[in-house]
């Protein structure tokens, strides 16, 4: 569907938090470029996390500026269960389920991912999940 990048919350905690690395340069980068896609869930775990009322707002804003990933959230979440067995069947436990839906979701979109959280080096492992280096 797109080339384009998702930012999973574990780079946008360090982003927000003012870390310089590779991965908060990078997410400035596609923020800058246009190429950023967001999605509902990380959306959800990186406003959850907020605390002062007046940075929740503006992260909010600013988020919505950027255009969203479509699709069929039923079918996104059976995929993501699936998966979740899957990787289970291979030895490869994922601590949090989102991460299995947030995969899936860029598989079936042709995302890219940056992030920040071993559990998608697990999934890459073994799936057609793009990590972007």
């Amino acid at each position: 569907m797109t080339n384009g990048k998702i930012v999973d919350t574990s780079v946008w905690i360090d982003y927000f938090n003012d870390v310089i690395d590779n991965r908060t340069n990078s997410a400035a980068d596609f923020i800058e470029s246009n190429e950023l896609y967001l999605l509902p869930v990380i959306l959800q775990e990186v406003l959850q996390g907020i605390r002062n009322e007046k940075s929740f707002l503006i992260i909010k804003k600013a988020f919505l500026q950027h255009p969203f990933a479509t699709y069929n959230e039923l079918e996104m979440a059976v995929e993501a269960a699936s998966l979740f067995k899957f990787l289970r069947s291979k030895g490869a436990t994922i601590r949090k389920p989102n991460d299995c839906l947030i995969a899936v979701i860029c598989i079936e979109n042709n995302f890219m991912l940056l992030h920040n959280d071993k559990d998608f080096i697990n999934i890459a492992k073994h799936t057609s999940l793009k990590i972007y280096k």
